[in-house]
């Protein structure tokens, strides 16, 4: 394991999720890394720094680097993706912009060398040696195993969404301007040597990726090299460059990024809409109209702050006195585009909900805990009049891994089950995770029971044991 630790700064429960046996070969080291949980996954990962001590210190405040002389980790991280994998998807049809991005940085400002359609492994091995270009390719866990499931467990592990990205980079040379992201980054060095240089933020906790100019960022906090097996760490809004130094082969580091729009104040922006919406079916302050022509106002007058301001209280009240908030947007989005289950193979597989029916007599248990989301919300298929609240259960099990990440342009599917609230108990019955009969779920019917796991067991949501 990892021998050497050099934290960088001003220094003064999950479940296993079930996954089906894997059908390609890992590589012999695979075992440095602990798969069996998400927790273990990431303590593993971050390796000899104790999680507890990660998130005081450095989880949303500096950087971490941890530099390692372990030659079985560095093979393992070398196994995650080389310029021969490159070469293999090439085959397989990748695209510039979707896929790959070719660009260099020059005299402070990221010059895109991309061609038009498809991407051929010749022209990009040309311009990787001549222009001394670096070549990023976008989201490698759509095609790699062994990145599915390191993600699929950090997504777990986050609750957040987990991209990444590949650098390739020709010695000599370096892709990206100084610049600061709105994720969390991990940083893991495949090959070669990168030469790092992080600056202090000009926007801590950044929500937006910005380009920094050399004479606004100062001096460097940190100046380091990376190797192959060590492991970066820093909080968004930090400002980074990276180049690989002369005289050296290429480098390949990858970047892992979490917690993009995950802040509070997106869970306001997310939860208030529908708080408002549910509170002003009783507050008839809340569905009085505003003042005339108040919309045509220049500035907001001090009665109308004074007014807007008490709504905020009374908002703030009624939601400490709640059991369950509505349906969040952030909660679907975060299911609808996140991976599926790791198993291995090519990913096209389904899961399957076995042969044995959930009869009352059954024992069931839950499965597939962390790729599911339990809420309550207004019933979607009825008139705003007349809306009840429904109970709704989203997950991913049947995502497309392919489609991981890649934004806007590709349709994704909400997969899920809708119940009527009164089951809303016997639900949270089966979400404790522990074995029940089906018979002792709390509804008021036999019938009602059976139809409850069945509907769960269709979805492969829980097991018949």
């Amino acid at each position: 394991m990892p021998k050497k630790v050099k934290p960088t700064g001003n220094e003064s429960e999950e479940e296993s999720v079930p996954c089906k046996q894997m059908k390609e070969d890992l590589p012999d080291s695979f075992s440095v890394l602990n798969f069996d949980s998400p927790s273990s996954f990431f303590e593993s990962l971050i390796s000899p720094i104790k999680v507890e001590t990660f998130f005081k210190e450095f989880w949303e405040q500096k950087p971490l680097l941890i530099q390692r002389d372990d030659p079985s980790l560095a093979k393992y991280y070398q196994s995650l993706f080389s310029l021969s994998d490159l070469k293999r998807l090439c085959r397989q049809g990748l695209y510039y912009g979707r896929d790959v991005n070719v660009c260099r940085c020059i005299s402070g400002k990221k010059k895109v060398l991309n061609k038009d359609g498809k991407a051929q492994f010749l022209q990009l091995r040309k311009d990787f040696d001549q222009k001394r270009a670096t070549i990023q390719f976008h989201q490698p866990q759509r095609f790699k195993d062994e990145l599915w499931r390191i993600q699929e467990k950090l997504e777990c592990y986050f609750g957040s969404l987990v991209g990444s990205n590949v650098y390739m980079t020709p010695a000599g040379s370096q892709g990206l301007p100084p610049h600061y992201d709105d994720v969390e980054v991990f940083i893991l060095q495949l090959e070669g040597t990168k030469h790092w240089r992080l600056y202090s933020p000009t926007v801590p906790l950044a929500h937006a990726y910005s380009v920094e100019p050399e004479d606004r960022i100062g001096t460097p906090t940190h100046d380091f090299l990376l190797k192959p097996g060590d492991l970066l760490y820093f909080p968004r809004g930090t400002i980074h460059q990276a180049e690989t130094p002369s005289g050296l082969a290429h480098s390949i580091h990858l970047t892992i990024s979490t917690y993009q729009n995950n802040s509070w104040g997106d869970c306001l922006l997310d939860s208030i809409s529908g708080l408002v919406f549910d509170i002003a079916k009783d507050d008839v302050a809340l569905r009085s109209g505003m003042p005339r022509r108040m919309l045509m106002n220049v500035e907001t007058p001090a009665d109308v702050k004074r007014k807007l301001s008490g709504f905020l209280r009374t908002l703030a009240d009624q939601l400490e006195g709640r059991k369950e908030l509505l349906s969040s947007e952030m909660k679907k989005d975060f299911i609808m585009h996140r991976l599926p289950p790791f198993y291995g193979g090519n990913g096209t597989e389904t899961m399957d909900p076995g042969e044995k029916l959930p009869r009352l007599d059954n024992i069931i248990r839950l499965q597939f805990k962390d790729h599911i989301v339990l809420t309550v919300g207004p019933d979607q298929n009825q008139s705003d009049e007349a809306q009840q609240k429904m109970v709704y259960i989203y997950h991913s099990l049947k995502n497309v891994r392919e489609m991981h990440m890649m934004g806007k342009e590709v349709e994704s599917e909400i997969y899920g089950l809708r119940f009527p609230l009164s089951h809303v108990d016997a639900l949270k019955q089966i979400w404790c995770g522990s074995p029940i009969c089906v018979k002792d779920l709390k509804l008021h019917t036999d019938e009602e029971k059976e139809n409850l796991a069945l509907s769960l067991w269709t979805e492969s949501l829980i097991q018949v044991l």
